[in-house]
């Protein structure tokens, strides 16, 4: 098993943007009041009457302003008919004869969750049996429950831990749920509102990191204990197999439960780049001696290990960025000789990695463009061999059917002009079969792609994807949003956006994603390459990227827009304040803004890795130079700004991006607010409100760059 999906499950900083009526969230670590170099603390009191009242107030100016005018209506019925539409690709998780599924449109906005067979799933229309309709358990219990995932029991597969967000924050109960009843288990495992991490420990105990009363959080808000509980006993008399130190990230346990190599593991978050996993054995935990900053997996028989930094070890020498195997019997004996499944060059990177019963397949970028290469292990030797029948360009991504059933494997095939399709094949049998396919949600006759390449003030060659007319008019007049994000090695890779194609490019506006460094599009040196003091590097290369846009004649800063979210939105509040003569009009959502008490605020401790602590002197001297909200001045024409935000997000406070427009709105900046009451880190709970909030973006831009 690998646990990077479950690391990128609890602290994804792909901080995903775009979203009934919930109670209001309180950050217990915020009753500061206003002081002489902050008047606006009384903001970051979530659910506070008084910042409600405010909310509300800069809510109907906004919608007042944007939501009239009939190309309002058309952008959101446009995109609620994309989300909403039947011909989506019901993408499914293989769980012995069945194929699972959750279904969200306008009839279900919460969600149905539905299987059927691989016989029924390869028609047009397959039949599918309800398990879970979550409406209907939402209004049966007067919650608004949001879906947040299902940890199975295998080999069984007929009970599941649900995770049930209210409103869609990263928050959620816990319930055990057995799937061949469809009902919640009398007397199951279940969990209060916390930000828990379960999963099963054979059939009648689970292990459980939660919220275990005073001092269990670690300063991020994450849980830093974990415990096995037993079945029929109370979660108190649960027993510690692992702890963490409060200043850590997190800690939770989980089981590699594949037949014939079932074992336990206790995973450490020491920052949110370095890590331990300790092997458990008989209630005694043994550190796995690998770097810290590698992340470790095992499948069947096989430790895999992804080096972040180089790693002298067995008199060799291994880069960062590449991927090692070796036989997990054989390194917990001692023993160190791995065999390099990929290493990194200038221009290619890992993305990561997955195993069928018989395989593994890796998945690497090249300039951005994505591989996969299927491994196996056979007389004593690894040997390779790429995916047939990829595409040459777009992103594809490769994931098993089953790890403990065969060889078959999915692949998701996407770029920015064509569909995004669901394939299936089996390793060494040919190429993939195509299951699935989007239709086409806007006209992309007469649109193309490219990649170009921009030169950053250091020289750095920084590349980006341009998507738009093939006879577009190089007069500097075209309205051009540009998307960026640039951090926590995160990747922006193509993909069918049909909501930017259908209210952007089809309206004749371009499109570009820039992928700057802080992202991870070359490895772990080009993230690492913008960390903490060399943040700036980041925010320069997507200056360049602005200017080569406008020096190519494709746009001008009258007609330049920009978008991002989360440590996106940290981004677009440096374009703001350091690059404003740029840019037109800014889109800035759920953003990280004051970087002098964002480590105060709900999981923001947790980032410190990435950005610094502004306790620390010498780290408070770099941070302050690309800190939005201290750096805002009256006097500055900047372009104008659309903030949008949830109540709901316990991930990044909503407080930055209210303090920001309230201190930019005292100075007279042009400026908009909207947040949503629910929808969590990405903004929105359900379809309608995702369509309402990318609608709001989209009419402001148009407005704005005059298209």
């Amino acid at each position: 098993m690998n646990p990077t999906p479950i690391l990128r499950r609890l602290l994804a900083a792909t901080f995903a943007v775009l979203p009934f009526a919930c109670t209001p969230m309180t950050d217990p670590q915020v009753a500061a009041p206003a002081s002489a170099d902050d008047p606006y603390l009384w903001l970051e009191d979530v659910g506070g009457d008084r910042a409600l009242a405010w909310v509300r107030a800069q809510n109907e100016v906004s919608t007042k302003q944007l939501t009239g005018s009939p190309s309002f209506a058309k952008t959101q019925a446009r995109i609620l008919a994309i989300l909403d539409s039947k011909e989506r690709i019901p993408y499914v998780g293989k769980q012995g004869p069945h194929l699972y599924n959750l279904w969200q449109d306008a009839h279900n906005p919460r969600g149905l969750w539905r299987r059927t067979t691989a016989d029924e799933y390869r028609k047009d229309q397959p039949a599918w049996e309800v398990v879970l309709d979550l409406d209907a358990l939402g209004k049966q219990e007067g919650e608004n429950w949001v879906w947040k995932g299902a940890s199975w029991l295998l080999p069984d597969r007929d009970r599941v831990l649900l995770s049930l967000s209210r409103g869609g924050a990263d928050a959620t109960v816990v319930r055990e749920f057995d799937v061949t009843t469809k009902q919640f288990v009398a007397d199951g495992f279940t969990l209060p509102e916390a930000k828990s991490t379960v999963g099963w420990h054979g059939r009648d105990a689970i292990f459980v990191a939660t919220d275990f009363g005073p001092g269990s959080l670690t300063t991020s808000g994450y849980p830093r204990i974990v415990k096995r509980w037993q079945r029929g006993t109370e979660l108190a008399q649960a027993t510690v197999v692992g702890e963490g130190k409060p200043d850590e990230i997190y800690c939770f346990a989980f089981r590699d439960q594949t037949k014939g190599f079932e074992r336990d593991f206790v995973f450490r978050g020491l920052t949110f780049y370095t890590n331990e996993l300790h092997w458990l054995r008989d209630g005694v935990a043994t550190k796995l001696a690998k770097p810290d900053s590698a992340n470790a997996g095992v499948h069947r028989e096989w430790l895999l290990i992804e080096l972040r930094d180089d790693w002298t070890v067995g008199g060799a020498t291994f880069k960062g960025g590449s991927l090692l195997a070796c036989r997990f019997d054989d390194f917990v004996a001692g023993k160190r000789a791995f065999d390099v499944l990929f290493a990194p060059s200038p221009t290619t990177s890992l993305s990561g990695w997955s195993g069928t019963k018989s395989h593994l397949l890796v998945s690497t970028l090249e300039d951005v463009k994505s591989r996969v290469t299927a491994w196996t292990f056979a007389d004593g030797k690894w040997s390779s061999a790429p995916l047939p029948g990829l595409p040459e360009f777009g992103a594809v991504s490769a994931t098993p059917v089953d790890d403990e059933d065969g060889d078959d494997y999915w692949l998701t095939i996407t770029d920015y002009l064509t569909p995004t399709s669901l394939w299936q094949g089996t390793v060494g049998k040919g190429a993939a079969a195509q299951w699935k396919s989007l239709p086409k949600f806007f006209d992309a006759s007469g649109l193309r792609v490219e990649q170009r390449f921009a030169t950053s003030a250091d020289g750095t060659r920084i590349p980006y994807f341009l998507v738009a007319r093939h006879d577009l008019a190089r007069d500097g007049g075209n309205p051009t949003l540009l998307y960026g994000y640039g951090g926590f090695e995160v990747s922006l890779t193509p993909g069918y956006g049909a909501s930017v194609g259908a209210s952007w490019l089809q309206q004749g506006g371009v499109y570009a994603v820039a992928n700057i460094r802080g992202g991870g599009e070359y490895g772990p040196r080009w993230h690492q390459a913008a960390l903490k003091q060399n943040r700036m590097k980041c925010y320069e290369d997507f200056a360049a990227v602005a200017r080569d846009l406008i020096a190519q004649k494709i746009t001008s800063p009258q007609k330049l827009g920009i978008q991002g979210g989360s440590n996106g939105g940290l981004l677009m509040g440096n374009m703001t304040t350091l690059y404003p003569e740029l840019f037109a009009a800014v889109v800035c959502q759920v953003p990280l803004l004051d970087m002098k008490r964002y480590h105060k605020l709900l999981a923001g401790a947790s980032w410190m890795g990435e950005y610094g602590n502004p306790d620390v002197p010498t780290e408070w001297a770099y941070l302050q130079r690309w800190s939005p909200y201290q750096n805002v001045r009256p006097g500055v024409k900047y372009p104008r700004v659309l903030f949008t935000t949830s109540t709901r997000d316990d991930r990044v406070h909503p407080g930055h991006a209210r303090k920001m427009f309230a201190r930019m709105q005292e100075q007279g900046h042009d400026v908009l607010y909207y947040e949503n009451i629910e929808g969590g880190h990405g903004g929105a709970a359900d379809n309608k409100q995702a369509a309402f909030m990318s609608a709001l973006s989209f009419e402001f831009l148009w407005r704005v760059l005059g298209g």
